[in-house]
């Protein structure tokens, strides 16, 4: 052997065998190899993605939906309403509308049944208005808020005042509503620009949903203060006071027995300063 065979390496033995058999041993080029991964990374996720089909085929085929009819339709007024102010999903939205996860079907009833909402403005209360939905819609907008977020619910029907004792509520109103409803259920006003509204025009739905959920600056009558059964029979005091036409005259808003007398004052000083000056003029 040579020197020059001496020093130069030894060849591979796949080399060699190649050379003998006369393919080349050029190395693969750099793109030819990054193709070759990609292949096998691509049927490496196709075979995960089989696997993963096979062993959880309910997952793809299965029925997010699980809305009554009611709650559907609510949704579907609740998209083109409300979804502007309170955002999707109902969780509010900054500096437009609060989340409404936890109000419960009472207190959508209650707001959209007295017109106060859809809220025309921004303002200190909302005022009751007309309506922009039926009692039906808005009972299926409170059925999708209560799907989605849970909270206080009405009974159903819509008499909750025949069952009621008209004494018992009147001293539960006099106790818990008065002081901002007036006696005569003409109502009041508060402080910041809020008032206590009339109750003249208020259903028993509406009423017994004031109690529930404190709109506005109520309190929350829960079932812990005020029983269901006190709850009717305030609305029973309620509705005896507003159905009530006046037999003894007239009321004057029944604003209450002051302001009543200082009308009668003045009425009767007036006519009397007028009767004394006709009767100096004929004398």
């Amino acid at each position: 052997m040579t020197r020059d065979a001496e020093d130069r390496p030894p060849r591979p033995r796949r080399a060699r065998i190649l050379r003998r058999l006369g393919t080349p041993t050029a190395p693969r080029s750099k793109a030819r190899r990054r193709f070759g991964s990609a292949v096998r990374m691509a049927g490496a996720l196709a075979l995960v993605g089989g696997l993963y089909a096979v062993f959880a085929p309910g997952v793809q085929a299965e029925d997010t939906s699980t809305l009554s009819g009611a709650a559907q339709q609510g949704q579907v007024l609740y998209d083109s309403s409300c979804i502007s102010c309170h955002g999707r999903n109902a969780q509010g939205e900054p500096d437009k509308g609060p989340s409404l996860i936890g109000v419960g079907s009472a207190a959508v009833e209650f707001q959209v049944t007295t017109g106060r909402m859809p809220l025309t403005q921004q303002q200190n209360q909302a005022d009751r208005k007309k309506p922009v939905f039926s009692d039906d819609q808005a009972r299926d907008i409170g059925a999708y808020i209560e799907a989605i977020g849970g909270g206080p619910q009405l009974p159903d029907g819509n008499d909750f005042h025949s069952d009621g004792n008209v004494a018992s509520g009147g001293e539960l109103f006099r106790v818990n509503c008065s002081s901002c409803h007036a006696f005569g259920m003409g109502g009041g006003a508060l402080s910041s620009g809020k008032y206590a509204p009339s109750l003249n025009d208020a259903t028993d739905r509406q009423i017994y949903a004031a109690m529930l959920t404190g709109p506005e600056n109520m309190p929350v009558f829960g079932d812990n203060q005020l029983s269901p059964q006190e709850k009717q029979d305030i609305i029973a005091y309620v509705r005896h006071q507003t159905d009530d036409q006046d037999p003894g005259g007239w009321g004057i808003g029944r604003l209450g027995p002051v302001p009543e007398a200082l009308v009668i004052f003045l009425v009767g000083l007036v006519s009397l300063i007028f009767a004394s000056l006709w009767i100096a003029g004929k004398s």
